[in-house]
Protein backbone atom coordinates (compact mmCIF):
# COMPACT_ATOMS: atom_id res chain seq x y z
CA UNK A 1 0.00 0.00 0.00
CA UNK A 2 1.48 3.35 -1.19
CA UNK A 3 1.32 6.48 0.42
CA UNK A 4 -1.51 7.97 -1.72
CA UNK A 5 -3.12 5.13 -0.85
CA UNK A 6 -2.43 5.26 2.91
CA UNK A 7 -3.92 8.53 2.94
CA UNK A 8 -7.32 8.42 0.50
CA UNK A 9 -10.85 9.01 1.88
CA UNK A 10 -11.68 5.36 1.86
CA UNK A 11 -8.63 3.93 3.49
CA UNK A 12 -9.17 6.35 6.40
CA UNK A 13 -12.15 4.84 6.72
CA UNK A 14 -10.92 1.54 8.41
CA UNK A 15 -8.15 3.23 10.43
CA UNK A 16 -8.48 2.57 14.16
CA UNK A 17 -6.30 5.05 15.56
CA UNK A 18 -7.52 6.53 19.00
CA UNK A 19 -9.91 4.35 19.45
CA UNK A 20 -10.41 1.70 22.64
CA UNK A 21 -11.52 -1.63 22.22
CA UNK A 22 -12.34 -4.34 24.50
CA UNK A 23 -12.66 -7.83 23.41
CA UNK A 24 -14.20 -10.70 25.55
CA UNK A 25 -12.86 -14.13 25.14
CA UNK A 26 -9.74 -12.68 23.54
CA UNK A 27 -6.91 -14.94 24.90
CA UNK A 28 -7.19 -17.44 22.17
CA UNK A 29 -9.13 -18.28 18.84
CA UNK A 30 -11.92 -15.88 17.15
CA UNK A 31 -11.21 -13.33 19.83
CA UNK A 32 -7.31 -13.15 19.53
CA UNK A 33 -7.33 -12.50 15.60
CA UNK A 34 -10.33 -9.58 16.25
CA UNK A 35 -7.87 -8.30 19.19
CA UNK A 36 -4.87 -8.28 17.29
CA UNK A 37 -6.43 -6.62 13.96
CA UNK A 38 -7.84 -4.15 15.17
CA UNK A 39 -4.62 -3.54 17.39
CA UNK A 40 -2.82 -3.36 14.12
CA UNK A 41 -5.35 -0.73 12.90
CA UNK A 42 -4.11 1.43 15.55
CA UNK A 43 -6.61 0.39 18.30
CA UNK A 44 -5.28 0.30 21.99
CA UNK A 45 -7.03 -2.89 22.90
CA UNK A 46 -8.13 -4.63 26.14
CA UNK A 47 -7.54 -8.27 26.02
CA UNK A 48 -10.07 -10.00 28.35
CA UNK A 49 -10.68 -13.34 29.37
CA UNK A 50 -10.86 -15.54 32.47
CA UNK A 51 -7.50 -16.03 33.57
CA UNK A 52 -5.16 -13.49 33.92
CA UNK A 53 -1.97 -15.07 33.09
CA UNK A 54 -3.61 -16.06 29.25
CA UNK A 55 -4.54 -12.51 29.13
CA UNK A 56 -0.96 -10.95 30.30
CA UNK A 57 0.29 -13.37 27.33
CA UNK A 58 -1.31 -11.95 24.73
CA UNK A 59 -0.95 -8.63 25.56
CA UNK A 60 2.63 -9.38 25.70
CA UNK A 61 2.52 -10.84 22.42
CA UNK A 62 0.84 -7.99 20.74
CA UNK A 63 3.37 -5.04 22.80
CA UNK A 64 6.40 -6.94 21.20
CA UNK A 65 4.86 -6.36 17.55
CA UNK A 66 4.51 -2.44 18.64
CA UNK A 67 0.59 -3.27 19.13
CA UNK A 68 -1.23 -1.24 22.29
CA UNK A 69 -2.42 -3.57 24.17
CA UNK A 70 -3.04 -4.35 27.76
CA UNK A 71 -5.24 -7.29 29.93
CA UNK A 72 -7.91 -7.45 32.43
CA UNK A 73 -9.24 -10.71 33.55
CA UNK A 74 -12.93 -11.19 33.95
CA UNK A 75 -15.58 -13.80 34.04
CA UNK A 76 -18.35 -12.62 32.07
CA UNK A 77 -20.65 -14.51 33.79
CA UNK A 78 -19.91 -12.94 36.70
CA UNK A 79 -21.69 -9.17 36.85
CA UNK A 80 -19.37 -7.67 38.94
CA UNK A 81 -16.24 -8.41 37.03
CA UNK A 82 -17.85 -7.08 33.59
CA UNK A 83 -18.04 -3.64 36.02
CA UNK A 84 -14.54 -3.98 36.99
CA UNK A 85 -13.75 -4.29 33.59
CA UNK A 86 -15.37 -1.31 31.58
CA UNK A 87 -14.06 0.86 35.24
CA UNK A 88 -10.60 -0.31 34.63
CA UNK A 89 -10.48 0.48 30.85
CA UNK A 90 -11.53 3.90 31.69
CA UNK A 91 -8.91 4.05 34.30
CA UNK A 92 -6.43 3.53 32.16
CA UNK A 93 -7.76 4.76 28.70
CA UNK A 94 -10.50 7.28 29.91
CA UNK A 95 -12.60 6.29 27.08
CA UNK A 96 -14.69 2.94 25.30
CA UNK A 97 -15.30 3.17 21.54
CA UNK A 98 -15.77 -0.23 20.83
CA UNK A 99 -16.36 -3.73 22.73
CA UNK A 100 -16.80 -7.25 20.87
CA UNK A 101 -18.93 -9.81 22.87
CA UNK A 102 -16.68 -12.86 21.62
CA UNK A 103 -17.15 -15.07 24.77
CA UNK A 104 -19.75 -17.72 24.95
CA UNK A 105 -20.04 -21.23 26.34
CA UNK A 106 -21.64 -24.44 25.77
CA UNK A 107 -21.66 -27.12 28.41
CA UNK A 108 -23.47 -29.70 27.01
CA UNK A 109 -23.85 -31.34 23.71
CA UNK A 110 -26.51 -33.29 23.93
CA UNK A 111 -30.75 -33.21 22.99
CA UNK A 112 -32.79 -30.61 24.42
CA UNK A 113 -34.51 -33.25 27.20
CA UNK A 114 -31.71 -34.33 28.42
CA UNK A 115 -30.13 -30.64 29.33
CA UNK A 116 -30.39 -30.18 32.57
CA UNK A 117 -31.85 -26.48 34.38
CA UNK A 118 -28.62 -25.70 35.61
CA UNK A 119 -26.84 -25.83 31.32
CA UNK A 120 -29.78 -23.80 30.54
CA UNK A 121 -29.36 -20.73 32.94
CA UNK A 122 -25.64 -21.06 32.43
CA UNK A 123 -25.38 -20.96 28.74
CA UNK A 124 -28.35 -18.31 29.12
CA UNK A 125 -26.56 -16.04 32.02
CA UNK A 126 -23.03 -16.01 29.76
CA UNK A 127 -24.54 -16.67 26.16
CA UNK A 128 -27.23 -13.49 26.52
CA UNK A 129 -27.46 -11.87 29.60
CA UNK A 130 -23.11 -11.21 29.89
CA UNK A 131 -23.75 -9.49 26.61
CA UNK A 132 -26.82 -7.50 27.35
CA UNK A 133 -24.92 -6.52 30.70
CA UNK A 134 -22.23 -5.03 29.24
CA UNK A 135 -24.18 -3.32 26.57
CA UNK A 136 -25.65 -1.32 29.11
CA UNK A 137 -22.91 -0.55 31.03
CA UNK A 138 -20.46 0.50 28.15
CA UNK A 139 -23.77 2.38 26.92
CA UNK A 140 -23.45 6.14 28.79
CA UNK A 141 -20.04 6.04 27.84
CA UNK A 142 -20.45 6.05 23.96
CA UNK A 143 -23.47 8.24 24.26
CA UNK A 144 -21.46 10.80 26.37
CA UNK A 145 -18.63 10.35 23.48
CA UNK A 146 -21.10 10.77 20.05
CA UNK A 147 -21.33 7.19 19.19
CA UNK A 148 -19.44 3.69 19.50
CA UNK A 149 -19.62 0.27 18.05
CA UNK A 150 -20.91 -3.11 19.80
CA UNK A 151 -20.28 -6.24 18.48
CA UNK A 152 -21.51 -9.46 19.31
CA UNK A 153 -20.18 -12.98 17.77
CA UNK A 154 -23.14 -15.11 17.68
CA UNK A 155 -23.33 -18.31 15.31
CA UNK A 156 -25.19 -19.61 12.41
CA UNK A 157 -26.35 -22.20 14.88
CA UNK A 158 -28.54 -19.08 15.84
CA UNK A 159 -30.09 -19.05 12.40
CA UNK A 160 -30.73 -22.76 11.80
CA UNK A 161 -30.92 -25.10 14.78
CA UNK A 162 -27.82 -27.78 15.35
CA UNK A 163 -28.48 -31.04 16.31
CA UNK A 164 -27.44 -31.44 19.94
CA UNK A 165 -27.14 -27.99 20.74
CA UNK A 166 -30.29 -26.83 21.21
CA UNK A 167 -30.13 -24.43 23.93
CA UNK A 168 -26.77 -22.77 22.09
CA UNK A 169 -28.61 -22.19 19.14
CA UNK A 170 -31.50 -20.41 21.13
CA UNK A 171 -29.04 -18.93 23.12
CA UNK A 172 -27.95 -17.05 19.40
CA UNK A 173 -30.70 -17.12 18.38
CA UNK A 174 -32.09 -14.13 21.29
CA UNK A 175 -28.31 -12.85 20.84
CA UNK A 176 -29.51 -11.52 17.28
CA UNK A 177 -32.76 -10.52 18.45
CA UNK A 178 -30.70 -8.20 20.94
CA UNK A 179 -28.59 -7.03 18.92
CA UNK A 180 -31.68 -5.61 16.33
CA UNK A 181 -33.10 -3.96 19.74
CA UNK A 182 -29.78 -2.51 20.37
CA UNK A 183 -29.34 -0.89 17.54
CA UNK A 184 -33.18 0.19 17.31
CA UNK A 185 -32.95 1.91 20.50
CA UNK A 186 -29.55 3.21 20.31
CA UNK A 187 -29.03 4.71 17.16
CA UNK A 188 -30.20 7.60 17.97
CA UNK A 189 -27.28 8.07 20.01
CA UNK A 190 -24.71 7.71 17.32
CA UNK A 191 -23.99 3.63 18.87
CA UNK A 192 -23.70 1.13 15.76
CA UNK A 193 -24.73 -2.47 16.98
CA UNK A 194 -24.25 -5.33 14.70
CA UNK A 195 -23.52 -9.38 15.17
CA UNK A 196 -21.31 -11.54 12.97
CA UNK A 197 -22.33 -14.99 12.82
CA UNK A 198 -19.57 -17.60 12.24
CA UNK A 199 -19.66 -20.71 10.63
CA UNK A 200 -17.24 -23.65 12.25
CA UNK A 201 -13.90 -22.25 13.26
CA UNK A 202 -11.06 -24.28 13.48
CA UNK A 203 -11.24 -23.21 17.63
CA UNK A 204 -10.43 -25.17 21.24
CA UNK A 205 -13.85 -24.12 21.51
CA UNK A 206 -15.26 -25.66 18.37
CA UNK A 207 -12.77 -28.87 18.95
CA UNK A 208 -15.15 -31.55 19.90
CA UNK A 209 -16.66 -31.06 15.90
CA UNK A 210 -13.99 -30.50 13.62
CA UNK A 211 -11.42 -32.84 15.23
CA UNK A 212 -14.38 -36.06 14.89
CA UNK A 213 -13.53 -37.31 11.39
CA UNK A 214 -17.15 -38.24 10.39
CA UNK A 215 -18.71 -34.68 11.59
CA UNK A 216 -15.46 -33.00 10.11
CA UNK A 217 -15.92 -34.18 6.48
CA UNK A 218 -20.20 -34.50 6.23
CA UNK A 219 -19.71 -30.84 7.33
CA UNK A 220 -17.06 -29.69 4.61
CA UNK A 221 -19.28 -31.27 2.22
CA UNK A 222 -22.48 -29.70 2.93
CA UNK A 223 -20.66 -26.32 2.51
CA UNK A 224 -20.34 -24.76 -0.77
CA UNK A 225 -16.21 -23.87 0.04
CA UNK A 226 -15.40 -26.80 1.28
CA UNK A 227 -14.02 -26.10 4.03
CA UNK A 228 -14.04 -24.90 7.72
CA UNK A 229 -12.57 -21.49 8.81
CA UNK A 230 -9.54 -20.09 10.37
CA UNK A 231 -9.79 -18.01 13.43
CA UNK A 232 -8.32 -15.06 11.45
CA UNK A 233 -11.05 -14.72 8.53
CA UNK A 234 -13.24 -13.74 10.95
CA UNK A 235 -11.23 -10.29 11.89
CA UNK A 236 -11.76 -8.62 8.77
CA UNK A 237 -14.95 -8.62 9.22
CA UNK A 238 -14.67 -7.04 13.06
CA UNK A 239 -12.60 -4.36 12.06
CA UNK A 240 -14.84 -3.59 9.39
CA UNK A 241 -17.67 -3.26 11.56
CA UNK A 242 -15.83 -1.12 14.37
CA UNK A 243 -14.76 1.23 11.62
CA UNK A 244 -16.04 4.30 10.18
CA UNK A 245 -16.24 2.01 7.16
CA UNK A 246 -19.31 0.55 8.20
CA UNK A 247 -20.81 4.00 9.25
CA UNK A 248 -24.52 2.97 7.54
CA UNK A 249 -24.53 -0.64 9.20
CA UNK A 250 -26.92 -1.14 12.59
CA UNK A 251 -28.70 -4.12 13.71
CA UNK A 252 -27.46 -5.57 10.93
CA UNK A 253 -26.69 -9.72 10.98
CA UNK A 254 -22.86 -10.41 9.50
CA UNK A 255 -22.79 -14.61 8.27
CA UNK A 256 -19.36 -15.76 7.58
CA UNK A 257 -19.64 -19.47 7.19
CA UNK A 258 -18.16 -20.84 4.04
CA UNK A 259 -22.13 -20.53 2.50
CA UNK A 260 -23.59 -22.61 5.34
CA UNK A 261 -27.14 -20.90 5.12
CA UNK A 262 -26.89 -20.64 1.30
CA UNK A 263 -26.55 -24.36 0.74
Amino acid sequence: MNNTTKNSRIAQQFDLTGKVAIVTGASKGIGESIARGMAEFGAKVVISSRNQDAVDAVAATFQKDGLEAIGIACHIGKIEQLQQLVDKTMEQYGRIDIIVNNAATNPVYAPIDKVEGSAFDKIMSVNVKSPFAFANMVYPIMKAQGGGSIIHVSSVAGKRPDDKLGIYSVSKAALIMLTKSQAKEWGKDGIRVNVICPGLIQTKFSAALWQNEKILKTVEQQLPLRRIAQPDEMAGLAMFLAADASSYCTGAVFDADGGYLAA
